[in-house]
């Protein structure tokens, strides 16, 4: 098992980053609410990973700290739902709101996430309930009495200019599950002069949300 690795951030391509460490490239898909902590290419990153093992594929999914990487385990125990789906429901909202969501059996807003429809949700309710009750007890990380249904705040910057942001948003959604032409309309409306590639998909995911 791979459970952390440091090394330098050679790339960022939400939601994918390549880390060197000592001449080895490690692909890395994180949810966003991860990826807006990243440093900038060319800085030391320290991530905290899950590896997964399939037939066909080898995938490394990372975290910037170990209690999300402790809710995308819990998560992807649950019937129908897979790695994928769990980074995109990690990336739709943070960690806290999430398991607000599911403790207090909000369906509502739990089905705003893509891939994620009113069975779905209910599913979730009634196998994680009891788990994240505990998990949010047990790991002081979890503040459950702030939540805000809101994306942590962005801390670097990615590209600038409209067509380097606009299209890397899109590919980021695109990546995570939505609909291109969901994306590509909520793009258009949230977008505004001199927004980073990073704060489009921030605010998009907000407004999906």
């Amino acid at each position: 098992m791979i459970g952390r690795i440091r090394g330098t951030l050679i790339s960022k391509t939400p939601p994918d980053i390549l880390i060197d460490v000592q001449g080895v490239g490690y692909e890395i898909q994180l949810p966003m609410t991860s990826f807006y902590q990243l440093p900038n290419v060319g800085e030391e990153a320290i991530v905290y990973t899950h590896f997964v093992v399939r037939e066909d594929a080898q995938l490394l999914f990372g975290f910037s700290d170990t209690s999300e990487r402790a809710l995308f385990r819990e998560l992807i125990k649950a019937n129908g739902v897979g790695p994928k789906l769990a980074c995109t429901i990690l990336s739709g909202m943070s960690a806290q709101d999430f398991m607000h969501c599911v403790i207090h059996e909000d369906v509502t807003n739990l089905v705003k996430l893509p891939g994620v429809g009113k069975k779905t949700a209910e599913r979730l309710v009634v196998e994680l309930k009891d788990k994240l009750e505990k998990l949010s007890q047990a790991d002081a990380h979890f503040d459950m009495s702030n939540t805000s249904a809101n994306l942590v705040d962005v801390k670097k910057p990615l590209l600038q200019g409209s067509a380097h942001a606009k299209d890397e948003a899109l590919s980021a959604l695109l990546a995570l599950g939505y609909k291109p032409v969901q994306a590509e309309k909520v793009i258009k409306q949230i977008y505004q002069d001199g927004m980073t590639s990073e704060q489009v998909i921030r605010e998009s995911l907000k407004s999906m949300v």
